[in-house]
């Protein structure tokens, strides 16, 4: 009878993390839609509530790292001034790994259909779970 009980037990507490570990990745997901809609709606500030919101922020692309949520918007207002060069986004998630209960590794695709001419990359993104939201904590993208 012990032996029943630990089993079960066991797979009990297995089927919760899985559950957990499922909740955890469907809220990211969310995230990325909710910043992938605010693009294209072409609504910077929107796109950066999936960001922390820290000067500890790290931003790696092209010109080297940056550190900061106002240094990023910053840098995206000026690389992206309009609807036209920001164009319609879209995300392909490659790979999702939970770290640990707080940190989440994500690599995807990003691709901009624009007028002016497409353009794509690859991103790798570190989500931490603070105050109960997930944010990007570091993105490298290029």
């Amino acid at each position: 009878m012990c032996k029943f009980l630990f089993i079960m037990t066991l797979l009990s507490s297995t089927s919760l993390a899985f559950s957990q570990n499922e909740k955890d990745i469907q809220a990211i997901r969310a995230v990325l839609a909710t910043q992938q809609t605010a693009w294209n709606e072409g609504n910077l500030e929107a796109f950066m509530d999936g960001y922390w919101h820290s000067d500890s922020l790290s931003f790696v692309g092209k010109s080297g790292i940056n550190y900061g949520w106002q240094k990023t918007l910053d840098n995206y207002k000026k690389s992206y001034p309009d609807k036209t060069a920001m164009g319609t986004l879209h995300f392909d998630i490659l790979r999702t790994d939970k770290i640990d209960k707080k940190h989440v590794y994500v690599i995807g695709k990003w691709h901009l259909t624009r007028e002016i001419g497409d353009i794509a990359g690859h991103f790798t993104l570190v989500w931490r779970k603070i105050n109960g939201k997930w944010v990007i904590v570091s993105d490298h993208s290029s």
